[in-house]
């Protein structure tokens, strides 16, 4: 507006100069001394409108000065007021944030004013397993459905006490609780804690359900390279391959299968893993009683042995790759005092597998001699040796199929011709974290030279002494699962 009003006033004077020049040009000429005559009507009435008009422009120019500067002391006051809203809203700001600030320490403060005092409780845990299936069962040999075959016998005047299926042969279709366990956790600090798992399984010499204490312990965790426990526990081998081959709500792994080792047992266990460059070394070392965890030991009890076993393991795992060497040996429970031992149990473990999302492969070897405890008292032992391969691949996250195969020398002295052999193959379906089920195909068999009286039994049957007896076979199929919390 200052430029526009300064051009306007100066075009005007120079009208005003150009009027007056103009008009003194044109002029005629006067003798010396003579008066000047007036300038005509019409010039100074052109002058005058122009004055007129510069007076109307100076008073509009003085008007929109009044007005900016009217307007730009209402900007001033309008900023002036947004500033101190501002400082009033930071200020208000803040205080809220100190006030939020506290809110935790209130409630904390409050919420502990209201729990109770913990008691023993406060650190405890249970956890629970089950593995069951519903199946059809066919056993037979060559000589029948039930003939040749152990069945076990029932009560009677000479044989007061039943043993396996009472005679009856296992064929049908049926659902079985085949483990049931059940732990109570509890953690005393960061080093110390204890644990208690039962373990509930039909007893067919009583025809009910028997409870036993599979594990109990006091466990003094130093670190991760060195954790204690003293009590009943895992042993080093039979877990640490069923937890490699992760189908035990399945089949049992093979030195369980083929009874050649138990899973948990009463003494004093070590254990430990430590990092080595890109791969982890772990161990696990047991002084046991022998036994087995059915079977503690009592002062005055006939299955207080003098001595102690030992098995132990170490193992390998690298980029998905486990490799894992383990032995045992001992009286297996049997050295009583006025008691002659002549063998000593010993086993030879070794494993070798590898798994990534998408599979996963395996084998297991061993080698045992006087493994059973019916041979430390006698003076010959058997040597016994086999094998087990297994594997499964990942079809989804959730679905799988697996497969495993086992062959076992298991009396490769006194009956080498006794060979048994098992297989399984199925697909599993894991809609939860720890929950599964399978649809199973099972097969096993024991083989015996005709005339050999020998006897054998795994975990699912066996076969007697009847010498005419060649070969028995056990067929399942059926859906097999497991739940845990």
């Amino acid at each position: 507006m200052t430029i526009r009003t300064s051009l306007v006033g100066g075009a005007t004077l120079g009208v005003l100069i150009a009027a007056t020049a103009t008009s003194g040009a044109y002029a005629k000429p006067h003798a010396k001394h003579a008066r000047h005559a007036a300038p005509p009507a019409a010039s100074r009435a052109e002058v005058d409108a122009l004055k007129a008009e510069v007076q109307a422009l100076e008073s509009w120019r003085e008007q929109e000065t009044a007005a900016r500067q009217q307007d730009q002391q209402q900007l001033q006051d309008v900023q002036g007021k947004l500033a101190d809203a501002q400082a009033r809203a930071d200020k208000a700001e803040a205080q809220v944030a100190s006030q939020i600030e506290t809110i935790p320490t209130q409630v904390n403060t409050a919420v502990a004013k209201a729990t109770p005092k913990p008691g023993w409780w406060a650190n405890t845990s249970v956890s629970g397993r089950m593995y069951y299936d519903f199946s059809h069962i066919d056993e037979s040999s060559n000589l029948g459905k039930t003939a040749g075959l152990a069945l076990g016998s029932p009560t009677s005047a000479t044989v007061p006490i039943a043993s396996g299926n009472k005679g009856h042969s296992p064929n049908g279709v049926n659902f079985d609780i085949k483990r049931f366990y059940v732990s109570v956790d509890h953690t005393f600090n960061s080093v110390f804690s204890a644990d208690v798992t039962s373990d509930f399984l039909y007893d067919y010499t009583t025809s009910s359900t028997q409870f036993y204490i599979k594990k109990a312990y006091l466990q003094a965790k130093l670190s991760d390279a060195l954790i204690f426990q003293v009590g009943a526990a895992d042993q080093p081998w039979i877990p640490f391959v069923e937890d490699t081959y992760g189908y035990r709500y399945v089949e049992f792994t093979l030195i369980d299968r083929t009874k050649f080792g138990t899973s948990a047992d009463w003494g004093l266990h070590a254990q430990g893993k430590v990092p080595v460059g890109p791969a982890t070394f772990g161990y696990n070392l047991a002084v046991t009683n022998g036994m087995g965890y059915k079977t503690p030991g009592f002062i005055g009890a006939v299955n207080r042995s003098s001595t102690m076993d030992f098995e132990g393991r170490v193992n390998v795992n690298w980029k998905g790759l486990t490799a894992a060497v383990g032995g045992y040996e001992g009286k297996l429970g049997q050295d009583y005092s006025g008691t002659l031992t002549f063998q000593t149990a010993a086993r030879f473990d070794a494993l070798l597998a590898y798994s990534d999302k998408w599979f996963r492969l395996g084998g297991e070897y061993m080698w045992a001699r006087a493994d059973t405890a019916g041979q430390i008292t006698s003076p010959t032992a058997d040597n016994s040796f086999g094998y087990g391969l297994f594997g499964n691949v990942n079809l989804t996250p959730q679905i799988s199929i697996f497969g495993r195969y086992d062959w076992v020398r298991p009396q490769g002295n006194s009956h080498p011709s006794i060979l048994n052999s098992y297989y399984n193959v199925g697909i599993s379906y894991e809609p939860v974290k720890i929950v599964d089920f399978a649809l199973v195909y099972k097969h096993d068999r024991i083989d015996r030279r005709l005339g050999d009286t020998g006897t054998f039994a795994d975990q699912n049957f066996g076969i007697a002494n009847t010498a005419l007896l060649t070969n028995g076979t056990y067929d399942e199929v059926g859906l097999f699962g497991q739940f845990r919390w």
